[in-house]
């Protein structure tokens, strides 16, 4: 068999082309790459360097007063409860108030028939004037008897007697006017007034009725909004706070929604309980409140704010800015080159919104108070101040910190 050779010169050279071919298309695809990883190099390094600034909220040190509260939870209470009842018997013929209507004291608020008490009265009007006219014969006839006995013409036995019988007029006169009085004073009975301001309750009688004196269910329930009272609970372990406070001067206690989230009265502390609860732990106390509005009602829940001491001039920063760490309490102070450091702090008094601090900050420092999940010591950050509204103030919401007994007050860590 013969094999033609002329051919693979040919072969050969086709090959050595397309090899040639390939290393030029090669040289091209690199050179371009290389001129491409530079820019890509230079923007991922700029970016880098826009994201090496940490946006935090930063707060800068100062010096302020601080309000030390504690907090309660309480019941609103009238000052004052009646029970309007009949003083007298009979029959119910105008009603002059509206089931919670507001009253004021010496309103009238119902009728009773009077015509049996009228002629009560007048029945004791006659049986005066008729004794007084007895008396009056009764005294002519003494002083006949005191000239015939001085001319020895009647005896001292009879004039001792008409004495007497003058006598008994007399008192029989006195109880008369008694009997007219009492007459008088149930026939007022028969016009029900309201014996405080308050605001009426439900009517539990109607016209019609007969109502008596030994009823017990009353007629209508008053209880008096304004001004109104508080009774709240405090622990125990806070009775020589509040008994001092108490002794300087007035003590300001708020009202609060139940769950503490809006104001609802101001008032003050009055009446701290002679003795301690010892099954609870805790003080009983009462405030007094205004209630113009009435916006506090018997019988409602509430949530007390009482302010005991004012600490003055002191660093108070916001809460948010202290942070826990495993070697106790710290916060990320910004330096001037931008860069935060972890400083140690003490914390001498701390509550929901602000802490007071008594070392490791100076007046003029400049705290991180959000965005310290991504900090550590060193790092760069982009810093935007805390807005005036959020930053600590002498407003009652600062000082709060829960206690054992579920109250809540500014305490010491």
């Amino acid at each position: 068999m013969a094999i033609n050779l002329t051919r693979r010169p040919k072969l050969s050279a086709a090959l050595f082309g397309i090899l040639a071919l390939a290393a030029v298309a090669y040289g091209l695809w690199y050179e371009l790459l290389g001129s491409v990883k530079p820019v890509e190099a230079a923007a991922q390094g700029t970016s880098n360097q826009a994201a090496a600034k940490i946006p935090v909220t930063s707060f800068e040190v100062k010096k302020t007063d601080f309000p030390v509260h504690i907090y309660g939870l309480g019941v609103v209470s009238p000052f004052r409860t009646v029970t309007v009842k009949s003083r007298v018997d009979g029959q119910i013929t105008k009603v002059f108030f509206k089931q919670g209507q507001m009253v004021k004291e010496g309103d009238p608020l119902l009728q009773i028939d009077q015509r049996p008490f009228t002629a009560a009265l007048e029945q004791a009007v006659a049986k005066k004037a008729q004794d007084e006219a007895n008396l009056k014969n009764d005294q002519l006839n003494l002083e006949r008897f005191q000239k015939l006995a001085k001319q020895q013409f009647e005896t001292q036995q009879n004039l001792d007697a008409q004495q007497a019988l003058v006598d008994q007029m007399t008192a029989q006169i006195k109880g008369d006017q008694a009997a007219i009085d009492n007459a008088q004073t149930n026939l007022g009975y028969t016009s029900i007034k309201a014996p405080i301001s308050g605001r009426t309750g439900f009517r539990l009688v109607d016209p019609g009725n007969i109502v008596h004196a030994a009823d017990t269910t009353g007629i209508v329930t008053i209880a008096q909004l304004q001004p109104i009272a508080v009774q709240f609970t405090e622990p125990e372990e806070q009775l020589q706070a509040i008994d001092k406070a108490y002794d300087s001067g007035e003590v300001p206690v708020e009202a609060l929604t139940s769950d503490g989230t809006r104001t609802l009265s101001q008032g003050k502390l009055v009446i701290i309980d002679n003795s301690v609860n010892q099954a609870t732990g805790t003080i009983s106390l009462k405030a007094r409140f205004d209630n113009k509005d009435n916006a506090l009602w018997p019988g409602l829940s509430v949530t007390t704010r009482m302010l005991i001491d004012t600490r003055k001039d002191v660093i108070v920063v916001p809460q948010d800015g202290v942070q826990h760490g495993p070697s106790g309490l710290f916060a990320y102070v910004i330096g001037d080159n931008g860069k935060v450091s972890a400083r140690p702090i003490k914390v001498s008094q701390s509550g929901d919104a602000n802490a007071v601090v008594s070392e490791g900050l100076n007046v003029g420092d400049r705290i991180v108070v959000a965005g310290q999940s991504r900090l550590f010591d060193g790092a760069l950050v982009d810093e935007k101040p805390l807005v005036a509204s959020a930053a600590p103030t002498t407003d009652a919401s600062a000082s709060v910190a829960q206690t054992k007994s579920g109250s809540k007050t500014g305490s010491a860590d």
